[in-house]
């Protein structure tokens, strides 16, 4: 064997080596990687699952609240008012509002129309016609 075909053999070798060592290389910091992600997204979804839970406390403590005011307000009127008017008041009003509401979220409803996505829809079947009239050409 010639100093040439030693070296080349050598070289190869050592080409093979270092492609090997990077492929496991690239394999360990591919998976420390995911056990970061995992540790990160495991700790965000901690933070996720308390913050869920105290905004569904803050809900529940804001009807709680708004209850409150309404019995304010019907205590209110009953200074003025017999108890029994001041609350069938309160809840024509309240009634009122909420009849206001759905309404307003009905003709919101109305005007968005279908939830399809109809211009996507017209515009891939226009795509569609585009392609099959080219690929008849």
């Amino acid at each position: 064997m010639s100093t040439a075909e030693r070296q080349t053999d050598t070289t190869d070798d050592s080409l093979g080596v270092l492609v090997s060592r990077a492929s496991q290389q690239i394999s360990e910091l591919v998976r420390e990687e995911m056990r970061l992600a995992r540790a990160e997204m495991t700790q965000k979804g901690k933070r996720f699952g308390k913050g869920g839970g105290l905004f569904g406390a803050a809900s529940l403590i804001g009807i709680l609240a708004a209850q409150a005011l309404v019995a304010t307000c019907i205590a209110a009127l009953a200074l003025v008012l017999p108890l029994w008017a001041s609350a069938l008041i309160v809840t024509a009003v309240l009634a009122a509002a909420a009849a206001a509401a759905a309404f307003a979220g009905k003709k919101q409803i109305a005007e968005a129309g279908s939830p399809a996505p109809e211009r996507t829809v017209d515009s891939v079947k226009a795509d569609l016609a585009e392609i099959k009239g080219k690929a008849h050409r």
